[in-house]
């Protein structure tokens, strides 16, 4: 699609503009290209980029800057990555806490926030089965009754069931004493399935309460995962082309309110592979054209479970963002694997 001349002198702009942030002109092109180029050629490739859509004018400036497709060509082509050092990995291994996923997820997140100086996002592991370490109930009035659920990896949920029948504390206690003896550990939808086989002794109104608990707990311990952690939106504030302009960084912040856009890119970046780039709004998601998000799926025991990923802006380092995060989710899915 474009020669090698025109793809040096677009690869240097581009990593000019993000190193410096001002509109690039031919004078700096040739400086740095390596290229032995007159100033009116380098002046035509730049037109010819223009038409093709890669790069533009700002009114203000004679030089030139990418536009979304420039910088989609630019890391699809012409990328070269700077992989992190040994020494760095071993140091960023030593953050993360194998024995509490919730810890490991938080510490991911802060990680891409530190290392990128962005915005750093995980969507937290899709759970298949729920599962409880304990589970208790207290008589609240006549028909209402307060579930208390702990989660394995103790959370507390608290739901109020709403009961067919008056029940005394001491049938709630064996009801409690009777899940948490024979079930505690197991996912509720197992243990649903189980107590209609195995409770053949125990009353029906019994098992009524029993089934309507499991599945308010299942409920309750779903719903408290939040879906995804972020860190470091404010560093956001800090970059000049999202501060300067209030619409978008109101986009980008209801964005991250909205969630459901920036769960759709995360969602997507689970069947990819390795990690991806989404730039502006080529996405799909309403995303400004002045962010970027990069992504990379994260698995436990060899299965894809989360993303992890930096929202920045366009003019970002993808050299230096790309391989953070790519180790952090190599390093995420090796604690999580031995957690």
């Amino acid at each position: 699609m474009l020669d090698k001349r025109a793809q040096i002198l677009l690869k240097t702009l581009v990593e000019r503009y993000i190193a410096e942030g001002q509109p690039v002109g031919s004078r700096t092109l040739s400086k740095y290209s390596g290229l032995d180029l007159s100033p009116a050629t380098i002046r035509n490739v730049m037109s010819d980029l223009e038409e093709m859509g890669f790069i533009s004018s700002p009114h203000t400036s004679a030089g030139r800057i990418p536009t979304p497709l420039g910088y989609r060509f630019f890391v699809d082509t012409l990328l070269v990555t700077r992989p992190l050092q040994s020494g760095e990995i071993h140091r960023l291994e030593g953050q993360f806490h194998p024995d509490n996923p919730q810890r490991a997820i938080q510490s991911a997140s802060n990680l891409l926030s530190q290392l990128t100086h962005f915005a750093g996002v995980v969507m937290t592991p899709r759970r298949r089965a729920v599962s409880f370490r304990h589970i208790e109930f207290l008589r609240l009035s006549e028909r209402r009754v307060l579930l208390i659920v702990v989660s394995p990896e103790g959370d507390v949920q608290n739901r109020i069931l709403f009961t067919e029948r008056d029940y005394s504390q001491s049938e709630l206690v064996e009801a409690g004493n009777y899940i948490n003896q024979n079930y505690a550990g197991q996912s509720f939808e197992d243990v649903r399935q189980r107590l209609h086989q195995e409770l053949r002794e125990i009353r029906q109104d019994m098992i009524l309460l029993m089934t309507a608990a499991l599945e308010a707990g299942n409920k309750a311990v779903s719903e408290s995962n939040e879906e995804y952690v972020i860190s470091g939106e404010r560093n956001l504030l800090e970059v000049s082309e999202l501060s300067q302009d209030m619409k978008h960084l109101r986009q980008l912040f209801e964005l991250f309110e909205k969630k459901t856009s920036l769960l759709q890119i995360l969602d997507v970046s689970l069947r990819g592979q390795g990690v991806q780039i989404f730039i502006g709004g080529e996405s799909g998601f309403s995303t400004p054209d002045e962010v970027s998000v990069v992504t990379a799926p994260y698995k436990v025991d060899g299965e894809v479970v989360g993303t992890v990923g930096v929202i920045g802006p366009t003019r970002m380092a993808y050299d230096r963002v790309v391989p953070i995060v790519d180790v952090t989710a190599k390093l995420l899915s090796s604690a999580l694997s031995q957690g």
